[in-house]
């Protein structure tokens, strides 16, 4: 679905699939990843890289998937499911907001 079709493939997993909540989030982050490895592979050589920056972020994003691993096991199914609606509804609301003002 490219840049942010998360949206819409997370909850067409949980609906239709029925996977759960976690699964589907994962599954989607999954996809997500290996698009970003394809296109930087693809780049690799041809575009120039700013390491210090890719290792800055690199760093910041593996430990941010720690801290989401750790808050996995903390929040319930149950509960997971409307937190990630409202910040479905959020971000709409703010992409909203900045393309027509």
């Amino acid at each position: 679905m490219g840049a942010g079709g998360g949206f819409l493939i997370v909850p067409a997993m949980v609906f239709l699939a029925r996977l759960p909540m976690k699964v589907a989030i994962g599954t989607s982050l999954l996809v997500i990843a290996t698009n970003a490895l394809i296109g930087f592979i693809g780049d690799f050589g041809h575009q120039v890289i700013d390491w210090r920056f890719l290792i800055l972020f690199s760093g910041l994003a593996i430990g941010g998937m720690f801290i989401g691993t750790f808050l996995s096991r903390k929040i319930d199914n149950r509960l997971l499911r409307p937190i990630f609606g409202w910040f479905v509804l959020a971000m709409g609301i703010y992409i909203l907001w900045k393309e027509l003002i």
